[in-house]
């Protein structure tokens, strides 16, 4: 009888079988090998590896210790038989020690903890740049004192003591209450006295391009008092009370620009000339004696966008004006060129630069602040670079934690910022004069010489802080003014030392925009309303 034909199904079938068997037997062959197989011989220790190379020492980095949880190892590379007990232990073991690294996990840590040492991720902690430690006093703290009699009283310098007193001694202004003198109809963005001695005439720039003019000689009517009338002298539960019983002070108001006045000089030539530079893009000039306002600068391009964020005017050359824009640019003017080579224009950041200063004495030097938390001394009798490239020559930089808001050169070259890391740094720089063109200034003596702590943070609806300094003062110490988030005006010296803190009644905003007359110990400040506070 013929044998009977297997069908491809079965026979694929049997293949399929045959060859499961083989891998199951070569499988528990495998098991039972790796039980006796010799662990792998190691590199002796201390015997570095050779690679033909010299071994570099490597700088050792601390690593943070890391949770070394219980490890999991193969049954089968054991030689333990599946569903044996030995088997079964060991995964009761196992789980048991997850369990207890678990329940270890989630209990309660107690006593002292160092930050230092529990750093899960990020930059890792440095005591001596915890940026935490003044987070408590950054938030303003309306008329908190960190600055009175007592500091004055407790001084041993005696012509210390002697310029704290007289500083203190400044009076709030009393022919009207701060909050009845509106200067500009919104916020202050920039401030000045008039350099005039006699008599204390203030100018503020407001947010929508108006500036304001108010003459402190001024008198309040009516006249039956001899002093002048007061909120305090009033009942406004008096069924007669009327706001506008109050007085209210002359006030002069033009509207100079169509956007924002961040800055505004008088011309040293002619006190009657006032330039002003607004994110409008223009630099205009304001006559007194004439009445007129005439603008002196502005893109060709009407539609440019180029807000400018300072202007400053030559001492030595008052025809040539130099302005700073948002976009990181600084330009240079000559009112008197034709206007095709009238302007010359350098980036100096590609970030915006907040305000810039040049050398009162040494206008070739300018001094820049911006976004990119450098503060930058340039020289511009040197230049390098062609075409849109051609710039200054950069002498010297400084880099802060965060962004510089303004940098301000006093009468004998020293440059004062305020940053965003809650400092008022001084940075002094000696024989400025005798400096040859492309002067290098070494990184140590870019450090500040002084350091003040000092809250900067304003937050959106305050006007940035900056330090301005007094430009001739009449003891010839040198000193600058800053407003202060607690709705008072610090002063302090060159040096750091603080002289003052100005307040008063009446002040219910933080005077953001601080400004010295130029000669007399005169202050002004502008609140984000539009008020004026004054001390004489």
């Amino acid at each position: 009888m013929a044998k009977e034909q297997i069908s491809d199904y079965e026979q694929q079938r049997q293949a399929n079988i045959a060859e499961r068997d083989a891998l199951i037997k070569q499988l528990a062959l495998d098991a039972a090998s790796a039980a006796f197989q010799p662990k792998p011989v190691g590199r002796p220790a201390g015997r570095p590896a050779t690679n033909g190379n010299k071994a570099h020492k490597k700088t050792v980095v601390k690593r943070v210790k890391e949770e070394v949880l219980p490890r999991r190892t193969s049954s089968r590379l054991a030689g333990l038989t599946a569903d044996s007990e030995v088997a079964k232990r060991k995964a009761e073991d196992e789980y048991e020690a997850v369990q207890q690294a678990a329940r270890v996990k989630r209990q309660r840590v107690s006593g002292n903890l160092d930050l230092t040492d529990i750093v899960v991720a990020g930059k890792g902690w440095d005591k001596s740049e915890n940026y935490l430690v003044d987070v408590f006093s950054r938030g303003a703290k309306p008329y908190e004192r960190t600055f009175g009699d007592s500091e004055v009283k407790e001084t041993s310098d005696k012509e210390l003591r002697a310029l704290r007193e007289k500083m203190s001694g400044l009076e709030l202004y009393e022919g009207f209450e701060p909050n009845r003198i509106k200067i500009t109809p919104e916020r202050i963005y920039s401030l000045g006295f008039h350099p005039e001695p006699s008599k204390a005439l203030i100018f503020a720039g407001d947010k929508l391009g108006n500036l304001g003019i108010f003459d402190a000689s001024q008198t309040t009517n009516p006249a039956p008092k001899t002093e002048p009338i007061k909120a305090e002298d009033l009942d406004p539960e008096d069924p007669e009370f009327d706001d506008d019983d109050l007085p209210t002070p002359a006030i002069t108001s033009f509207h100079l620009h169509t956007r924002t006045i961040a800055a505004f000089q008088f011309s040293p030539l002619n006190a009657s000339h006032l330039y002003t530079a607004s994110y409008d893009s223009s630099l205009r000039l304001l006559d007194l004696t004439k009445s007129t306002s005439t603008e002196v600068y502005g893109p060709s391009d009407s539609e440019a966008d180029e807000p400018l964020s300072g202007i400053e005017v030559d001492p030595l050359s008052p025809h040539v004006l130099y302005f700073s824009r948002l976009d990181g640019f600084v330009g240079r003017h000559d009112t008197r060129a034709p206007a095709s080579s009238a302007t010359d224009v350098y980036q100096l950041s590609e970030k915006k630069i907040g305000g810039f200063s040049i050398h009162p004495q040494y206008p070739h030097f300018l001094a820049t602040a911006s976004l990119d938390r450098f503060m930058r001394v340039w020289d511009l009798r040197k230049m390098q670079g062609k075409g849109d490239a051609r710039a200054p020559v950069c002498v010297g930089e400084h880099l802060s934690r965060l962004s510089v808001s303004h940098a301000a050169f006093n009468a004998v070259g020293q440059v004062a910022t305020a940053s965003y890391d809650d400092t008022v740094k001084i940075h002094s720089f000696e024989g400025m004069g005798g400096w040859k063109a492309g002067h290098t200034v070494e990184e140590a003596a870019m450090e500040p010489s002084a350091t003040v702590r000092h809250n900067n943070q304003t937050g959106r609806w305050v006007t940035i802080l900056r330090a301005q300094w007094q430009a001739q003062p009449s003891d010839s110490v040198q000193r600058f003014c800053i407003g202060n988030m607690n709705r008072f005006v610090d002063i302090y010296t060159a040096k750091g030392e603080q002289l003052a803190q100005l307040g008063g009644d009446g002040i219910t905003a933080v005077p953001a925009v601080a400004q010295f007359h130029p000669t007399n110990d005169w202050v002004a400040g502008g609140t984000a309303s539009g008020k004026l506070c004054l001390w004489m």
